[in-house]
């Protein structure tokens, strides 16, 4: 939010200072791309143990996903319209309704399907060609405005002219959601479905134990590619043409998603093998309000760079921001544990509850009398 994609590249340049550039590099090495794979293999798996759920109780029905998935789609649309243009809830919905298809699916095609998905390396040419047959044209919505337009639109120009760029921006990416994202998201959503169906979470300990060869075996190989890619691949003749391009890039990014999901181990072997575990134990915090938190990000981040606020808009360093992100996070966290100690769920997800099931659910918990 800091410095949309219009003009990222021109204004990484300027920062060349030692720290912005550890800064940078530790942002490319351990945190870009690498969390959108949890987010999504955690979505889907709370998809599958809710169908499970329903269908142990005889009420599964593709009607409730549906309304769930549009509910969710909803807030993804005033998330665009309101506070950032970089949504992915519009995109979960849409794929996590189309996930809902394979419950019932046996556990081989959801795995050949997830690989597939993640593998495929020819989206951008596939959507490419899908654009022109619809005469759909994405670049032209932000064909109007100039990196320094952006700048000023954003820092300096009215709420509804933000509300504008917005729009016109989502529309703008919708090639790399569709192209890039939603590849990724529909490979983890389908991997999450896969493990809940198998009910792995009743026996994490024993799989944790069970994957750790090939984990550290698939991460150690993915990283060195990493490193190869950043630091000497891009410059190489042969990343000049477009298939060996596309080839080297899908690597780039299944290295990315196997990253996160050495992440989503880790933090479980911690948990469950060490005496860590409490270092981890806040984390359930944001987790259980994980809409909320997504949505009050963007809130921090329109109030930070945004003309209703404090018009910070390229204004910070890689080191600022990345300072920045770790201390918002950590004040979400707080923000977090003092909310769940008084209620039951986050303010979103308690509305997309009721909304969900049509009713008014208590939010509050109830108070213990200590009294005789």
């Amino acid at each position: 939010m800091n410095s949309t994609f219009l003009n990222q590249d021109e204004f990484a340049k300027q920062w060349t200072s030692n720290i912005d550039q550890i800064s940078e590099l530790i942002l490319k090495l351990f945190f870009y791309t690498k969390f959108f794979p949890i987010f999504s293999l955690l979505f889907g798996l709370g998809i599958s143990m809710q169908a499970l759920k329903l269908f142990e109780n005889d009420k599964l029905s593709f009607s409730f996903f549906a309304r769930r998935m549009s509910i969710l789609f909803f807030f993804g649309a005033l998330h665009i319209i309101l506070l950032w243009s970089g949504d992915v809830l519009n995109l979960y919905a849409i794929l996590g309704l189309l996930t809902t298809f394979f419950i019932r699916k046996s556990n081989k095609l959801i795995l050949v399907l997830s690989a597939f998905f993640l593998f495929f390396p020819f989206y951008d040419q596939l959507f490419e060609h899908l654009f022109k047959l619809l005469n759909f044209r994405p670049e032209t919505y932000l064909s109007n405005y100039t990196g320094e337009i952006v700048n000023q639109t954003i820092k300096n120009g009215t709420y509804f002219q933000g509300v504008t760029l917005r729009i016109m921006e989502y529309l703008s990416n919708i090639p790399m959601l569709f192209g890039f994202l939603a590849p990724i998201a529909l490979s983890m959503f389908l991997l999450g479905l896969y493990l809940g169906k198998n009910k792995i979470y009743m026996s994490l300990e024993s799989f944790l134990e069970k994957k750790m060869k090939p984990i550290l075996l698939l991460t150690f190989i993915t990283n060195v590619y990493r490193i190869l890619f950043l630091f000497v691949l891009t410059k190489l003749e042969i990343y000049k043409v477009e298939f060996y391009r596309t080839i080297l890039i899908k690597l780039m990014v299944i290295s990315d998603v196997m990253m996160g999901l050495f992440y989503l181990w880790l933090f479980g072997w911690i948990w469950h093998h060490t005496n860590w575990g409490k270092i981890l134990s806040p984390l359930k915090y944001v987790g259980r309000m994980a809409l909320t938190n997504y949505m009050f990000q963007s809130l921090i981040g329109l109030i930070l760079f945004s003309s209703v606020g404090f018009k910070l808009y390229e204004t910070l360093s890689p080191s600022h921001t990345f300072i920045s992100a770790i201390f918002v996070f950590i004040i979400q966290l707080i923000l977090s544990k003092f909310w769940l100690t008084y209620f039951k769920f986050g303010p979103l997800e308690w509305i997309w509850r009721c909304l969900t099931y049509n009713k008014l659910l208590p939010i509050k918990k109830r108070r213990v009398s200590n009294s005789v």
